[in-house]
């Protein structure tokens, strides 16, 4: 009898993407079969009995959210009136001939 590897089966083990969603609610016990997994994507949670492989609606709670990015986003402001601060447009870029004049 020969075994084979099949590529891209089944895995076997490996973390549930609700461990790390921001709409994840997961209540651990002791033991590894105390564990419940509640998906609070929708309105009413739904109970996920098992390990999550992938999710059309996972969004990682690790990463900041639009309004912590706001945040810190830096305020940049210009030293002079009349000039904007920040980058420069694509049509109020200079050509190389009007820099050298």
């Amino acid at each position: 009898m020969s075994l084979r590897k099949v590529y891209g089966g089944t895995p076997v083990d490996g973390e549930s993407r609700c461990d790390t969603c921001a709409h994840g609610q997961i209540i651990q016990g002791y033991a590894e079969s105390e564990r419940i997994a509640f998906c609070t994507k929708l309105w009413d949670a739904v109970r996920i009995p098992f390990k999550v492989r992938q999710c059309s609606g996972y969004e990682d709670r690790r990463l900041p959210d639009f309004d912590e990015m706001k945040e810190i986003a830096w305020q940049l402001s210009s030293k002079s009136a009349g000039h904007e601060a920040g980058f420069v447009s694509v049509d109020k870029r200079k050509t190389p001939q009007e820099q050298e004049e």
